[in-house]
């Protein structure tokens, strides 16, 4: 089981996920950072563990409302044995190709964010290329037939539960099961909800990749020896 940290950018600032609620995040408070800027987080995050993975979502570029480019930038020059796994609301090939061609680690397509299949018919079987199964409760984000049809899935694939981002109400593990039956041969990451070991455990039991963390690390339920075994399995 792999973890990956989660770094939510707004305004160059780091900011606390919750209930998937983007106009009300507000830049973090965390025992492991003395501020919200994104190189003294990923330093606290750091100090637990020696991540291989960091998830960055730059939800202004989600939002249309400008990007952090700069602040990915500075991420990936101040630790560049990172690979940053960026979600900023492509949504044209043309932008994508760019985003790769940037290296910051790889570039995960949001369903959120597409209108059609472009992007995935054209970059599916690149390596770099991860895409987020984006739900807000029981309705999927993006286009029906990419949720329907998983030969359009690259290798690696996030099921994100929006609702349940910095919830504390746990994993969906039944859409998590649903996702995993469709595609048993996909690497398949758990995100939303992720709350301590207990859930870490399940999820490795049904058969997952790994998760995406955030909430757990920064409140203490998941510390480096919990981290450490959950990375053995």
């Amino acid at each position: 089981m792999e973890h990956i940290p989660v770094i939510d950018l707004k305004g160059g600032q780091v900011v606390r996920a919750q209930f998937g609620r983007r106009d009300g995040y507000r830049p973090i408070q965390s025992p492991l950072s003395a501020t919200s800027d994104p190189i003294d987080v990923a330093r606290g995050l750091l100090s637990l563990y020696p991540f291989e993975s960091f998830y960055i979502a730059d939800l202004d570029a989600i939002e249309s409302v400008g990007e952090n480019e700069g602040s990915i930038a500075l991420l990936k020059a101040a630790f560049p044995g990172l690979s940053l796994w960026v979600d900023n609301g492509v949504g044209d090939i043309e932008t994508a190709r760019r985003c790769l061609a940037a290296r910051w680690g790889a570039l995960v397509i949001g369903s959120e964010s597409q209108s059609d299949l472009q992007i995935l018919g054209a970059l599916r079987d690149d390596p770099r290329v991860v895409l987020s199964l984006d739900f807000r409760g029981e309705a999927f984000q993006g286009p029906p037939e990419l949720l329907a049809d998983p030969g359009l899935w690259p290798k690696r694939v996030i099921a994100m539960t929006l609702a349940r981002v910095g919830s504390g109400a746990g994993p969906d593990f039944v859409r998590l099961a649903a996702l995993r039956a469709a595609a048993p041969d996909l690497e398949l990451y758990a995100a939303g909800g992720v709350r301590d070991i207990r859930d870490i455990e399940i999820l490795a039991r049904a058969g997952m990749r790994g998760a995406l963390v955030s909430t757990s690390l920064h409140d203490s339920r998941l510390g480096p020896r919990e981290i450490g075994w959950a990375h053995s399995l």
